[in-house]
């Protein structure tokens, strides 16, 4: 058990940019698939974007453009690049890191704030 390490987050007002980070000491991360979720106010978590271990990835339409999600397996360390940020990407963020084998081995950072308002 690894309890996923997230930085990155703050206020920025509409258009502008963050980036997030997760570090994971962990030694199954460049074995696994990474992911961001995000959980705005009052509303149920949403996958945001996901990485293979062969860097393939997929974005939710409502961020395609504006996000990248990126993994440096040198440094177990995932990011999550936002740009042309809109309030409504306003919530908690969630890194995941789950091993692509051994599927049970599925761990999440514990949160990082971001509000986009002016």
């Amino acid at each position: 058990q690894v309890q996923l390490v997230e930085s990155g987050g703050g206020l920025v007002q509409p258009g502008g940019s963050l980036r997030l980070s997760c570090a994971a000491s962990s030694s199954i991360f460049r074995f696994s698939a990474l992911a961001w979720y995000r959980q705005a106010p009052g509303k149920q978590r949403e996958l945001v974007a996901t990485i293979t271990t062969n860097n393939k990835t997929n974005y939710a339409d409502s961020v395609k453009g504006r996000f990248t999600i990126s993994r440096d397996n040198a440094k177990n360390t995932e990011y999550l690049q936002m740009n042309s940020l809109k309030p409504e990407d306003t919530g908690v963020y969630y890194c995941n890191c789950r091993h692509e084998l051994i599927t049970s081995w599925d761990y999440w950072g514990q949160g990082t704030q971001v509000t986009v308002s002016s």
